[in-house]
């Protein structure tokens, strides 16, 4: 009897390259028809007005069908913003992949910078989609529901670094989760309302890494203080050892380590001299 010829690992697996190259592919195009639907639905309000605006209108700008429209947006004040799904994965995915010695909080600040990028990217429509959101209720509300969306994310994740039913005295780390998560979002959000009313000047990355230095000044010390590790938990990534020597003040500090802990190390050793 005839053995059944053998597939070798490289040929059973070429076939999901293909597969995943048109995945992306049709992800790029759904994304290219959600900015096109948007970009139609942003010209229509602004000449027309919100409230007189019909979704057919807005399919018909961008040249497609009424059903293509419903395919993308549930409705015509949520095709105003077209990337938040994307970008809340994006996001997702920075906390996903966080190195283990990473504060949290530092993981969360590099995670709500997604959302920066995407105003970011196209100056000139997100400051006109700011104006839109400020002149129309229901913009409004659609934007703070999708800023909510955000808050959940990283609350889940500082709140899964520590126990959330963990309350007793001497441990507030999982208030201080919420609290710090809450802290993040609204200095992201300060800060890009501030550029936007700028019209989309200035070094708004500069600003957004102060805004987070002073949430980490203000949270990133007190989440894990009132922590008691385990026999087998392992001991948190310390970002500088500070020794003195004489008048010499001696640091030593891994090569990954964040700058600003290895800062606020140094800085309170000198303050304890």
């Amino acid at each position: 009897m005839s053995q059944p010829a053998k597939t070798s690992p490289r040929a059973s697996s070429a076939p999901d390259a293909p597969e995943s190259a048109a995945g992306t592919r049709a992800a790029a195009q759904r994304l290219k028809m959600r900015r096109e639907l948007a970009a139609a639905a942003m010209e229509l309000f602004a000449t027309k007005g919100y409230e007189a605006t019909t979704v057919d209108e807005i399919a018909a700008t961008a040249g497609v069908a009424r059903r293509t429209f419903f395919r993308h947006f549930r409705s015509k004040e949520e095709a105003i913003f077209p990337d938040h799904n994307d970008t809340l994965t994006r996001a997702e995915a920075v906390l996903d992949v966080a190195p283990a010695h990473e504060h949290p909080l530092d993981t969360v600040c590099r995670g709500i910078k997604e959302v920066m990028k995407m105003y970011a990217a196209s100056p000139a429509v997100s400051v006109e989609r700011y104006r839109l959101t400020r002149e129309v209720p229901a913009l409004r509300e659609r934007e703070i529901a999708s800023v909510a969306r955000y808050e959940r994310l990283f609350t889940r994740y500082l709140l899964a670094h520590f126990d959330e039913t963990d309350h007793h005295d001497g441990n507030d780390d999982p208030l201080l989760a919420e609290v710090a998560a809450s802290a993040v979002v609204t200095a992201h959000n300060h800060v890009l309302r501030r550029w936007l009313r700028a019209g989309g000047q200035g070094d708004v990355e500069a600003q957004l890494d102060h805004a987070f230095s002073i949430v980490r000044k203000t949270f990133g010390t007190g989440i894990g203080a009132g922590r008691t590790l385990g026999p087998a938990a392992a001991a948190p990534a310390v970002p500088a050892a500070v020794r003195t020597e004489g008048e010499v003040l001696v640091a030593v500090a891994r090569t990954d380590a964040p700058l600003d802990e290895v800062m606020r190390t140094i800085e309170e050793a000198l303050r304890t001299r």
